[in-house]
């Protein structure tokens, strides 16, 4: 590699100056018109997809467990526990959707991600309620919300602000009831009070994590990783690799070097490509592992099944970024950017869940790079692995991705091979300035 040299005596060529050149409307208006068009473009999906998660909360997963086995109040056909399921089922809001399990059910959901928390009616619930009225009261019955955090810390905390609500209303309803009954007629001040109120509420965590696992969010900073590492990693072999093969240059500070060209087909040169990716991607995911688990100290278990995760889906970004480069060119990297990460960051579901997102996000969710990858990396990291957890859909998603790459990026460099679209490699520029 060698400094740029200084013209010959005989060149004829006038060098331009920038106070010349910012005059020229031309040259502004493709880096305006790109700069302003993804300034915009990011402002309104990144911020509209988390701006008003209450507004557009819909049928956010919630458990209701009704283990009451106590006996209807007087003047009551169901005891308080079914009042509560019922009303709850009968919710017309739509914020929630309430889901009547038992608790063996509520806890197998907890555990596989597939609820965000549960409200839990006690055994003794309409019992202990009863005896308020007599002397024999000698605790408030309890409804306890189950938190799930490693849903996330929005999600787990939307859900337990919409348990703790619907459990106070509970008890509103159930004041009621008691303040009317006969038995209540004669109490004093203070036990009025407390019967307009009986219900204490107990929040729990349903299924606990770790401490080092970034309060539920882990997983979706881990994905990232993988696709950054996949998105950027794509994009340095392939410049490498046109760099070292004659088709661009090497420019370091003012430093340029050239290689001599290698006559090669844009089919095998993407062959090339994808092969050093599958190769470089095995040192990536296991340095990010390393440097996350290792260094760090992040909470995971199932390690290897997690190195072979992770080296799977950033190569299915890899290769994806590959083959988006072959077919588009020198703008692929700005397409890929925005199918690997522009689009995929607020349809992921992992720090806004999905049911609190506009309808918009819900629908790139269900094709969407980060979000298939996210679910998997979630699984394994909170909720061992299992495969109703959302890991089966995310390896078949991962197999999907790459089948696609492989199949999009050699059919485009095929069919530009065939009508003899050969790359064409640098040349020096002739052309002499004009002096202004």
């Amino acid at each position: 590699m060698a400094a740029d040299s200084t013209p010959p005596a005989d060149d004829t060529r006038v060098r331009a100056r920038a106070a010349a050149l910012l005059r020229r409307p031309k040259l502004w208006l493709v880096p305006t018109v790109l700069c302003g068009l993804l300034a915009f473009l990011l402002s309104l999906l990144y911020m509209g997809g988390i701006v008003n998660p209450n507004g557009e909360l819909r049928h956010l997963p919630i458990g209701i467990v009704d283990a009451d086995q106590g006996r209807p109040l007087p003047g009551q056909t169901t005891n308080l526990g079914t009042q509560v399921t019922r009303s709850l089922t009968a919710d017309t809001s739509g914020k929630a959707d309430w889901q009547p399990l038992t608790r063996a059910q509520a806890q197998d959901r907890l555990a596989s991600g597939k609820i965000y928390g549960a409200l839990v009616v006690p055994a003794d619930f309409t019992t202990t309620t009863a005896a308020l009225t007599t002397a024999n009261a000698t605790a408030r019955p309890t409804l306890t919300v189950l938190t799930n955090p490693g849903m996330g810390s929005l999600g787990s905390s939307l859900a337990s602000r919409i348990t703790q609500q619907a459990a106070q209303q509970a008890s509103l309803a159930i004041g009621m009831q008691l303040m009317d009954s006969p038995a209540t007629a004669g109490a004093d001040a203070t036990t009025r009070l407390v019967l307009a109120d009986p219900v204490a509420v107990a929040t729990q965590v349903g299924h606990p994590i770790g401490d080092h696992s970034g309060l539920g969010l882990s997983a979706f900073y881990y994905t990232l990783l993988l696709v950054l590492a996949g998105f950027l990693g794509g994009n340095v072999i392939s410049n490498g690799v046109d760099t070292a093969l004659g088709y661009a240059d090497n420019e370091i500070g003012p430093w340029h070097a050239r290689r001599p060209t290698v006559p090669i087909s844009r089919t095998q040169t993407l062959l090339l490509k994808m092969a050093m990716t599958a190769g470089i991607t095995v040192l990536t995911t296991t340095l990010v592992m390393i440097a996350t688990v290792g260094i760090l100290g992040m909470d995971a278990s199932h390690l290897p099944l997690l190195w072979i995760y992770s080296s799977c889906a950033s190569l299915a970004v890899g290769l994806g970024v590959q083959a988006i480069n072959a077919a588009f060119g020198g703008i692929g990297q700005l397409v890929s950017m925005f199918v690997f990460i522009v689009l995929g960051l607020p349809s992921s579901g992992s720090t806004v869940p999905l049911e609190a997102v506009p309808g918009f996000y819900r629908f790139l969710s269900l094709f969407e790079p980060m979000r298939q990858l996210s679910v998997g990396v979630r699984a394994i990291l909170f909720f061992d692995a299992r495969a109703d957890a959302g890991l089966t859909r995310s390896w078949i998603m991962i197999a999907v991705g790459a089948a696609l790459a492989l199949l999009f990026g050699l059919a485009m460099t095929r069919y530009y091979d065939r009508k003899g679209l050969d790359r064409l490699t640098p040349q020096p520029s002739r052309l002499v300035a004009q002096k202004t």
